[in-house]
């Protein structure tokens, strides 16, 4: 619904529009007595639309903006005459003494219109690089038909209107004015707000390259620095930049029109960008604007043509993110205080899911629930910092308790003292301040050593389940790319999903990834290796749970052995350790025959192997409607030693 005030002013330019236009008809028409009264009625009319505009016509902020002459602007209105005045074509045939071109041309501006200069349609010229009027083909300048585009025509009748050709690429950034910025957010503010108001030069100002992992901080400091300055900000994404070097101008000219039109700032997306070349081209667009523009990049860009200005924006910090949440939980989250440090610690969410797992809490609060606040956080962290980290690793429902897990003591013990170090590391790393140092060797990391089916996995999701957090397994054979440089990117997407959701990581058969760094014979084995070194530096930052597992630990590099917090070897299990992965094989609910476990013991088996033999015996004796006896943990154990390529005749239960 639109404001009475802008209603009004819509009004009243709309006929001070149309006056000036029938005040400049006047002039392509032969001075007589009938001539000179409507020239005459058309300036009184103008005089008195003038009076009733409170602030400037469209047309008038429209010639101040782009820099026109008194002539251009009369050529704009020239152009829009036959939009807006019927008979106009009747009177351009007249002007321009040819029936057969009854339309505004260049020739008639020239002809009849004060100031009147060729430069004024030159394509250097505002007029046509900022394509405000355009030209006909088929004709010559001169004696083209004028037309104004439409977003122009649109402008001038005082409807705001996005240009069809940039929409669904261009688009308004949605912000949420209520939130508050992080100190160190409202310092990129200012940094950026500061560079803006430099004047430009003859390439305009530098292009601000805001620097970080978060998305979303990044828009909205560009948001802010962009009301900050009385403009809104429209975001554009990196792969909807054209490749060729002639539909980047074109673009660039749009879009410098569109910011003068609507007073808007733009920011290029270029962290979700699927090549280099994509963000290569998003640089080189921002180069050719001479408006407001900000890169969103991770790490800056070159330019070839243009300077450039770095602004790092940093994560919140664990305090100012505290505050954030206090801040958005209102009321309910007065009496926080230190509550929240655990919550603070794990999940490092960016600004949107802070908010949007403030709302859930909130919702919550309000249907009256009676969990404690920070628990109720934990969870809405969980599920807010799943959205990301699901499409690109696989999560694994954790179920498993300590009850499921039968290792000897000395493994017990490490497992704990894993779960010690993951629970209390904001105390230890931020209160008693082994953080201020640096992040490096603050990860927690853990190397799970040994064959198939001794409890690897079934270990992380004991962990995670303790520590209520989601458990991802990493698919290394989509980490891994044959083209070179494909697995850091992968790598960094995947730490930086898990640094917001302090998640516990589990990279499955990690030879194939972690092995010994080659002997350097080509420049793909030194860019192996520089991967690898990509990858340690990421473990040592990563402050949550990475967990890696291996067949083979001999296979892993010593150097990087070293940088891990714990390793913890699974052995296969002994006589004991197999009767009570054996008993523990079956629920409570599973009706059981007479079962022989000092015969089951004898199968050497892994833990993984003797689960699967239960799981199937259950059910065929669930098909057979009777109780698990022996016989079917007998024909169960043949099918999973064919499996094995193992002879089942090594099994005899029956």
């Amino acid at each position: 619904m639109i404001a009475p005030d802008l209603m009004g002013w819509q009004e009243a330019n709309q006929r001070y529009l149309f006056a000036t236009v029938a005040a400049l008809t006047a002039r392509l028409l032969p001075s007589d007595d009938e001539t000179r009264a409507s020239a005459e009625a058309a300036e009184r009319d103008l005089a008195q639309s003038k009076l009733e505009l409170h602030v400037p016509a469209a047309v008038d902020s429209l010639a101040v903006a782009f820099g026109l002459s008194s002539f251009e602007r009369a050529v704009v209105l020239l152009a829009v005459g036959p939009d807006l005045l019927p008979g106009f074509a009747d009177i351009c045939a007249r002007a321009n003494a040819n029936p057969n071109r009854p339309w505004p041309t260049f020739g008639l501006a020239l002809s009849h219109l004060p100031g009147a200069h060729w430069t004024a349609l030159s394509p250097t010229g505002p007029l046509r690089r900022f394509l405000i009027v355009e030209v006909d083909g088929g004709e010559s300048v001169l004696h083209g038909r004028l037309r104004v585009a439409e977003r122009v025509l649109s402008h001038l009748c005082g409807v705001s209107t996005l240009d069809a050709r940039l929409l669904g690429i261009a688009e308004p950034l949605v912000t949420y004015d209520d939130n508050p910025l992080a100190p160190s957010h409202a310092q990129a503010v200012a940094q950026v707000t500061a560079v803006w108001r430099r004047p430009g030069n003859g390439l305009g100002r530098p292009v601000v390259q805001l620097c970080g992992p978060d998305v979303l901080a990044k828009q909205a400091v560009a948001a802010a620095s962009a009301r900050a300055l009385g403009l809104s900000l429209c975001t554009l994404a990196a792969s909807d930049v054209p490749p060729s070097a002639a539909e980047r101008e074109n673009l660039a000219r749009l879009w410098e029109r569109e910011a003068v039109l609507s007073s808007s700032a733009l920011i290029i997306e270029t962290d979700d960008a699927d090549s280099a070349d994509c963000s290569r081209q998003a640089a080189a667009l921002a180069e050719r604007m001479r408006t407001l523009v900000a890169l969103s990049v991770r790490e800056p860009a070159r330019m070839k043509r243009k300077t450039s200005v770095r602004i790092d924006v940093p994560r919140a910090s664990a305090p100012e993110q505290h505050s954030l949440w206090r801040h958005l939980l209102g009321p309910a989250g007065a009496n926080l205080n230190g509550a929240m440090a655990n919550v603070i610690s794990q999940f490092n969410l960016n600004l949107g899911s802070l908010r949007d797992a403030s709302a859930e809490v909130l919702r919550q609060v309000e249907d009256g629930s009676s969990t404690p606040l920070p628990s109720l956080a934990w969870e809405a962290c969980r599920n807010q910092a799943r959205v990301r980290l699901d499409d690109l690793a696989q999560r694994i429902d954790a179920r498993a308790g300590w009850d499921d897990l039968v290792l000897p003591k000395d493994q017990m013990d490490l497992l704990h003292d894993l779960v010690v170090q993951v629970r209390q590391r904001a105390l230890v790393y931020e209160s008693w301040g082994f953080a201020q140092t640096g992040d490096r060797g603050l990860g927690i990391s853990a190397l799970f050593a040994g064959v198939s089916g001794t409890g690897k996995t079934l270990a992380a999701e004991v962990l995670a389940h303790e520590l209520s957090l989601d458990l991802y397994r990493i698919d290394l054979s989509q980490v891994v790319s044959k083209y070179v440089g494909e697995i850091e990117k992968n790598l960094r997407r995947i730490f930086e999903a898990a640094e917001e959701a302090g998640a516990v990581l589990l990279f499955d058969e990690a030879d194939a990834l972690f092995g010994k760094r080659s002997e350097i014979k080509d420049s793909h084995d030194r860019y192996a290796n520089i991967e690898v070194s990509y990858l340690l530096q990421r473990m040592e930052q990563y402050r949550g749970l990475a967990i890696l597992t291996s067949n083979m630990r001999n296979a892993l590099d010593q150097a990087f052995l070293r940088r891990l917090r714990f390793i913890v070897e699974f052995p296969f299990p002994d006589h004991e350790q197999r009767l009570e992965i054996w008993r523990r094989a079956f629920p409570p609910h599973v009706p059981l025959g007479a079962i022989d476990w000092s015969r089951l013991v004898k199968l050497n088996l892994a833990g993984g192997t003797i689960r699967n033999i239960a799981l199937a015996a259950a059910f065929i004796a669930a098909d057979a409607g009777k109780p698990v006896e022996m016989a079917h943990l007998s024909r169960a154990a043949q099918s999973e030693y064919k499996k094995l390529e193992r002879s089942p005749s090594e099994v005899n239960l029956a």
